[in-house]
């Protein structure tokens, strides 16, 4: 096994090198002081856990994120991924519905030197998780939707690439998900995300018959040019306590979104909850203070930003640029001796290619391409498998393959003469079943295989519903509205709580003894533009039952619906009660069985076995190391001064202060939860007590940073005030320790 610095070496020689190189030597420093006893336990789950490592059911090994902007991975990626999960997992890759890539079963001491290798091609597993900005995800279709107004392709790199080790969302209360939907059909679902943009075109200065004002969202008020922006949603989010998205701007200016996020965020960090983990998401500040007193907040931080307004440069990156084995922006074209011609692959059955072709292929905006969707059952694909696909598909399409947020991939720029091809390698693999993003496409998360927090195993349940959808109802193999969604609790990782039809993970008592459960939930679906419906809450009925629920409910469905009526208007009209009654016989628990007692997948009886969830950061209440950790800040500041990035250098010193004030008034037996909340308890225990005796007011004397632009000058000041008040912090904990004695 080579060492992980030996990786570093050979890091490809870019732009963040340095702090590539110094963030895994950080994590390795870390590691090693967790190990020796000197870190303490609930501090290194933090760090590790926004650096992509993850805990799982298994003890001794961890779950490791793999971040893929938008679900974006070229061919050298994906392979470079597929080495990394044989070397230091199971040969296993496991797509996500936030288009990430997860492998699992990882040595904790061997993360480091799994970070480097993936670092050879660009790939990142940095704030993959907790209590930060999360993988920014994408409608698929983007820069190849012949419906989208122009490619987001380029605006969701950009803001990865601002936020990545950005101060101000590295320890938020909780974590923060953003989406971007390639057209009004909102197809990356932004109404269930915190943050949601859907791109729009405005024409300003146009005479009024000018053509391009019919639609809705076009405004003559300039000069016949296009203006592009977004439409832009917040506060939205699943889990246990579901929120739709509320719309902020009908439309922003692009070079107004990535500044508009960052005050956002700011927002979110000083004003979110940091005790209670299950009301931390910004849904729930929101709903506190009411969306006008939030987007106050908002308008009162853009005067410290660094931009106010952020050009993205669209060029730099774009979903329609195929790239295959170029260097130019032209599509690819094939070798003249195509394997199409290679005798290994014989002539499909016209009927399953057919089928293929109706519901896993679809035009793209360019003429002459079509994108190929590929159905992977519960997100997994091998190692093997990945790199036979790269080797017999690379010559056909484009050097773009996308995760998508069902779990599954996407092949574009691929020529109609080199489509029949491409199923007979997808058949030869085992990954050509039809029905893509239909009602047998069923997404899942990974539940009781690896997650903690999983109750009833939800992978093996999508299996079996899958199979039922294609042997006894085959029709809805046409069908992409309905969709079945399942969590192995009630997270919604598989977001089951926006689902036609979900279930997530439970447990029922019967007869003195536990058995599997699922909680079913009816009605949930995309309206578009932004919109959309949280699924009904019906009831619970043993797992061993959820085919019959599905059963039972699409064939009420195709029996009494009126002829067009859509899934979401029907169950919508019939409401909760209605499917309450008519479920009602199947959660009866007086018939039960003794397979009713296992779980799916599972050869014994089932017990609850939950574990601690990390998907937030935790708190760190020790005072030692809130002190320890402001001087780290103090050290990034001084580092980002000395770059002159002064907005950036602004707010280390900020949460410098703010951690140390935090330090001090736990030091006097204060429960802290809010940054704003911190600032004006250490005024009322310890500036108005002339405890502290450097400025009227700590608060005042902090929030200043909001005043002034953010210039050289100011950082320097603020800076030299926030070592200034850890030293006096440390001095005071010093004499409190002695008087103590």
């Amino acid at each position: 096994m080579q060492s992980f610095r030996t990786e570093l070496e050979s890091l490809p020689n870019k732009n963040g090198k340095a702090l590539v190189e110094k963030d895994i030597v950080d994590l390795d420093k870390k590691i090693h002081l967790f190990r020796e006893g000197k870190m303490d336990e609930e501090k290194f789950r933090s760090l590790r856990l926004a650096r992509g490592v993850y805990g799982q059911r298994q003890p001794g090994v961890q779950m490791v994120r793999i971040k893929l902007p938008y679900g974006k991975m070229t061919l050298a990626q994906w392979e470079r991924i597929s080495h990394v999960s044989d070397e230091y997992s199971t040969g296993n890759l496991h797509l996500t519905t936030r288009q990430d890539i997860q492998i699992h079963f990882v040595s904790l001491d061997r993360t480091p030197e799994m970070w480097a290798e993936l670092e050879k091609d660009d790939v990142t597993i940095r704030e993959a998780c907790g209590n930060t900005v999360r993988n920014i995800t994408a409608s698929d279709m983007a820069g190849i939707d012949p419906e989208e107004p122009f490619d987001v392709t380029p605006y969701a790199h950009a803001m990865f690439e601002y936020f990545l080790r950005k101060p101000v969302c590295q320890e938020m209360g909780r974590k923060f998900k953003i989406a971007f939907s390639s057209s009004e059909k909102d197809t990356a679902l932004v109404f269930m995300h915190d943050l949601g943009a859907i791109p729009r075109i405005k024409i300003i200065d146009a005479s009024p018959d000018d053509p391009r004002l019919n639609d809705s969202v076009g405004q003559a008020v300039g000069r016949g040019k296009e203006q592009r922006g977004f439409k832009v949603v917040i506060g939205g989010g699943l889990g246990a306590q579901p929120h739709l998205a509320v719309t902020t701007h009908e439309f922003l200016e692009e070079d107004l979104l990535i500044p508009y996020l960052e005050s956002v965020l700011r927002v979110f960090d000083r004003h979110g909850e940091r005790n209670s983990r299950h009301k931390a998401r910004i849904k729930f500040l929101i709903q506190k203070i009411g969306i006008d007193a939030f987007n106050e907040f908002v308008i009162e931080e853009q005067k410290a930003l660094t931009h106010q307004r952020y050009k993205v440069d669209i060029a730099g990156v774009s979903g329609q640029v195929p790239g295959v084995r170029t260097s130019n922006t032209q599509h690819p074209t094939p070798d003249t001796t195509h394997p199409t011609t290679d005798n290994s692959h014989p002539t499909p059955n016209p009927y399953k290619f057919e089928l293929w072709k109706a519901t896993n292929v679809v035009k793209q905006k360019q003429p002459g391409y079509f994108a190929v969707y590929v159905r992977v059952a519960n997100g997994n694909i091998s190692s093997v498998t990945s790199r036979s696909l790269i080797e017999k598909l690379k010559d056909v399409i484009a050097d773009d393959v996308r995760v998508t947020i069902n779990q599954g991939l996407q092949f574009r720029f691929i020529k109609p003469e080199h489509l029949e091809y491409v199923y007979s390698v997808l058949e030869s693999e085992g990954f050509a079943a039809a029905g893509f993003g239909s009602v047998a496409d069923v997404t899942s998360c990974p539940g009781t295989d690896t997650c903690n927090l999983g109750i009833s195993n939800s992978t093996g349940a999508a299996l079996i519903l899958s199979e039922l959808i294609e042997e006894e109802f085959p029709e809805y193999l046409y069908n992409k509205e309905i969709a079945i969604k399942i969590s192995g609790c009630m997270n919604s990782c598989g977001q089951h709580g926006m689902a036609s039809i979900g279930f997530h993970g439970s447990s029922l008592k019967a007869k003195g003894q536990v058995l599997p459960a699922l909680q079913v939930l009816v009605g949930g679906g995309v309206l578009g533009a932004g919109e959309g419906r949280i699924a009904d809450k019906i009831l619970k009925v043993p797992s061993r039952r959820g085919p019959d629920v599905v059963r039972t409910i699409l064939n009420d469905y195709k029996t009494n619906a009126p002829q067009g009526e859509t899934f979401l208007t029907y169950s919508k009209r019939n409401g909760d009660r209605y499917y309450y009654d008519l479920l009602k016989p199947l959660a009866s628990l007086d018939n039960l069985t003794p397979d009713d007692y296992i779980d799916f997948g599972q050869q014994e009886k089932f017990s609850t076995a939950i574990g601690v969830g990390e998907c937030a950061g935790v708190m760190i209440d020790l005072v030692a190391t809130l002190i320890l950790e402001a001087e780290e800040k103090i050290t990034s500041s001084e580092e980002l001064f000395a770059n002159s990035q002064w907005a950036d250098s602004i707010y280390h010193a900020y949460s410098a202060q703010v951690h140390t004030a935090k330090a001090l008034l736990l030091q006097q037996g204060v429960q802290c939860n809010t940054q704003h909340g911190i600032l004006n308890d250490f005024d009322k225990h310890f500036t108005a007590n002339a405890l502290y005796t450097e400025a009227a007011s700590f608060k005042t004397q902090v929030m200043r940073m909001n005043d002034a632009e953010p210039s050289e000058t100011f950082a320097l000041n603020y800076l030299l005030q926030a070592k200034a008040f850890v030293e006096f912090a440390k001095e005071y904990r010093e004499r409190a320790v002695l008087a103590e004695k």
